[in-house]
């Protein structure tokens, strides 16, 4: 058994230590939004560029006694000019993350998406959530549960190797634990009636060609024999990835936000959000997120930064 935020606690712990990543801060125009960034840079997380209107930002922090002191503000007068900004200091390469602040995701991520001006690689936008299971030895990456609606097999395959290169990335103790993928579906047999079962088989198989790489993938599997060795066993399956896995492919966003959700009200579990795909990692955090989520995202971005940076013409942020 793991105490709650265990897990986090040692990745922020972790992180601090770490030159803090430049990050532009998106309309952080709420106390919850301008309290995360005051909070994350204090810790030593990020060293944030605050894009918003300069006297709204400095009124807020006045009023709700924020330390905001010495952090440089990028003016903005509305949240999409705000969005745009942002996305203009990372390809100035004065920023190598970014932050959603309170305006909405979906004009954040129009920014990023932007065809001449945005964010884009050649991999697929993903989203991921770094969930601290209370009782779960190990961190589970759960994907994707916020961007990709209904991803085809091809969206698919970036969806899985996204969170894949996400996984090496927050390895960050002595031990580099292997990173088993589990393709979820509602059962662990290929039945042509259910389309996710046959895009897991696939999944897979994209993996022994290499077309995936970096980790051991299994699919189709159902949730409880993807994480629970006794299920596996009664079961029967065979698999190094059954009831061990430590990232979970869902088969489209409504099964994933379900299933995070159910973590978190149901289990106690925390949800760290990022979004990979684009130049740089992206923090995606909810007005409903504790402290120690936001500094967790906050530090999911700091390491998923690091490896961009060590890593030689491989884009995994």
């Amino acid at each position: 058994m793991t105490a709650p935020h265990e897990k986090y606690r040692r990745l922020i712990d972790y992180c601090s230590n770490l030159p803090p990543t430049p990050t532009a801060v998106a309309w952080p125009c709420d106390q919850s939004a301008l309290e995360g960034v005051a909070d994350a840079a204090k810790s030593g997380l990020i060293a944030p560029i605050l894009v918003g209107p300069r006297e709204r930002i400095e009124a807020l922090a006045a009023q709700y006694g924020i330390d905001i002191a010495g952090l440089p503000i990028e003016e903005a007068p509305y949240s999409q000019a705000a969005a745009g900004r942002a996305v203009e200091l990372v390809r100035e390469g004065r920023a190598e993350a970014l932050m959603k602040g309170s305006l909405h995701t979906d004009e954040l991520m129009s920014a990023v998406v932007r065809r001449e001006t945005g964010l884009r690689t050649a991999r697929r936008v993903s989203h991921c959530f770094v969930m601290d299971v209370p009782g779960h030895a190990d961190a589970l990456i759960i994907t994707d549960a916020a961007v990709n609606i209904a991803p085809t097999l091809a969206k698919k395959m970036d969806i899985t190797q996204n969170a894949i290169d996400l996984a090496h990335a927050l390895q960050v103790g002595p031990e580099k634990k292997e990173v088993r993928v589990a393709i979820l579906s509602a059962m662990e047999t290929v039945n042509p009636a259910v389309p996710s079962t046959i895009e897991a088989a696939a999944l897979c198989k994209m993996a022994d060609r290499r077309q995936i790489t970096g980790a051991v993938l299994d699919g189709p599997l159902a949730l409880d024999n993807a994480i629970s060795l006794e299920a596996a066993q009664i079961k029967k399956i065979d698999s190094p990835v059954a009831g061990r896995a430590n990232v979970l492919v869902v088969p489209d966003l409504e099964a994933g936000n379900m299933l995070a959700k159910s973590l978190s009200f149901l289990a106690g579990a925390d949800a760290a959000g990022i979004v990979l795909g684009a130049r740089v990692p992206i923090i995606l955090t909810s007005r409903a997120d504790s402290l120690t989520t936001r500094m967790a995202s906050c530090a999911v971005a700091t390491l998923v930064a690091k490896a961009r940076r060590e890593s030689t013409g491989k884009v995994i942020g």
